[in-house]
């Protein structure tokens, strides 16, 4: 009876223990992993240069008549016109010299009318054998030289009308004016030097300069800039992305010595004057045709004598191991070429608390 009475003790302790023991590892919580969520990514690969910016069309003007500088016909910094003027010489002297310059050409036409007439009369004069052959020979040769002299004067009309026309300096094209480098009452001349200087920018080029070794497998390939397999986008000074996109229009037909580099130039449209010449821009030049793969973290790859593994969380939080093959490597990122899909779920943290075919909390990146 006794030793019944102790079984019966023990039975019901070793079950008490046994139901304790189950509790406890029913509310042992789920050991919890940070997932990474498997998406495609762009693996273009991107070369980064740093590019200047400069001015489509830029001129110095300058004068090409002397005289005092009478008027400054723009605002300093503005946009200007194709063909609007921009400074006036003083035009006195230079409309004198065209006034003169009209009277030497009458004065010569009617020189030579009247060597014309005296040539008509020694003709007639010499058929009728009253005059010699030498006053007809002379007779000739003056016409000729009147006529000679009309074309002089013809020419000095036509400088006076030019020199007159540079007594106002237009700008050549629309774009936006520099500082003046001139008041009014100076005197200038084709000597003085730069007026000011027009710049058009609505439209800029970005020279960079490229080592010639990674311009060499593209000229294998055979360079089209009529069609170039690669596009160039700015970086600006604060780190944005300049928002228009550009063309490459030139390369340099020769290496620079000095540096053994080649110069690109792209072309970029400017129409809210955003870049100015002269500032430097970082350049990323990548192929039009985008490469599209997956990136994984590299904290989520793992290795043992097989290759490489990753641990993934499927749908009902349960840890499966994969294979896969690993590609290239890229801050902190690992290219996967096999064994996982878009819409995957992998470890990326905790990987030391779990192994396959348990379950676990997963927490997303």
């Amino acid at each position: 009876m006794k030793q019944l009475l102790i079984a019966t003790l023990v039975s019901t302790f070793i079950a008490t223990l046994s139901i304790t023991t189950v509790s406890h590892a029913e509310d042992k919580p789920l050991p919890a992993v940070l997932v990474h969520k498997v998406a495609p990514s762009d693996l273009t690969p991107t070369f980064k240069l740093v590019g200047r910016i400069k001015a489509t069309e830029r001129v110095n003007l300058l004068a090409r008549v002397s005289g005092f500088l009478e008027e400054r016909l723009f605002t300093e910094g503005r946009d200007i016109e194709e063909g609007q003027a921009l400074f006036r010489i003083e035009k006195n002297n230079y409309e004198i010299a065209l006034k003169q310059a009209k009277a030497d050409l009458a004065s010569a036409k009617a020189a030579q009318k009247n060597a014309q007439a005296n040539l008509n009369r020694i003709s007639q004069l010499r058929k009728r054998q009253a005059a010699s052959q030498s006053q007809l020979d002379q007779a000739a040769a003056d016409r000729d030289q009147a006529k000679a002299q009309v074309l002089k004067a013809e020419a000095g009309l036509q400088k006076a009308e030019l020199d007159l026309s540079y007594t106002e300096i237009r700008s050549p094209f629309s774009g936006r004016i520099g500082k003046a480098n001139f008041s009014v009452g100076d005197l200038i001349s084709p000597e003085s030097g730069t007026l000011a200087t027009v710049v058009k920018i609505d439209q800029v080029y970005v020279e960079m300069s490229v080592s010639e070794k990674l311009m060499l497998d593209a000229r294998r390939k055979g360079i089209d800039l009529d069609n170039p397999p690669v596009a160039p986008r700015l970086i600006l000074s604060d780190g944005s992305v300049y928002e228009q996109k550009g063309e490459f229009n030139f390369i340099s037909p020769e290496v620079d010595t000095n540096t053994d580099t080649i110069t690109l130039r792209a072309s970029f449209p400017n129409p809210n004057y955003l870049l100015l010449p002269g500032e430097f821009v970082h350049v990323e030049i990548k192929r039009k045709q985008a490469e599209i793969g997956i990136m994984i973290p590299q904290s989520a790859v793992q290795r043992d004598r097989k290759g490489y593994f990753v641990l993934k969380v499927s749908s009902d939080n349960k840890v499966e191991m994969t294979r896969v093959e690993m590609g290239a490597q890229q801050q902190g990122q690992w290219q996967v070429l096999s064994g996982l899909s878009t819409g995957d779920t992998i470890i990326t943290e905790g990987l030391q608390k779990v192994k396959p075919g348990i379950q676990v909390k997963a927490v997303e990146e």
